[in-house]
């Protein structure tokens, strides 16, 4: 899994039909340290996500072991919402801290 924020929404009215009615994340990539990479990738959303929040991403296989994505052409979906990252006891983000 990656940490990633969501920074916008992707809109595709012309789709594989499995992927009706998902909702698709552009998401840029964290680093161990908190910061922004100038990485970016689109996900499925499975847990209601909204701009600005720190998320799992989980990619490959995996993200179509999520219910209801086996049979979708997915490899990377939105597995969690972030509340807070400590690493070394260092706050790294805190979704509180956020507002």
């Amino acid at each position: 899994m990656q940490v990633a924020k969501v920074r916008g929404t992707v809109v595709s009215t012309q789709k594989d039909p499995s992927l009706r009615g998902v909702k698709l994340l552009l998401l840029q990539l964290v680093d161990e340290d908190g910061n922004v990479l100038q990485k970016y990738e689109v996900a499925a959303d499975t847990v209601g996500a909204g701009v600005d929040e720190w998320v799992l991403v989980s990619r490959g296989s995996a993200a179509r072991q999520i219910q209801g994505n086996e049979q979708r052409p997915l490899d990377a979906a939105v597995v969690a919402i972030i509340d807070t990252i400590h690493v070394e006891d260092r706050l790294i983000y805190s979704k509180k801290d956020q507002y």
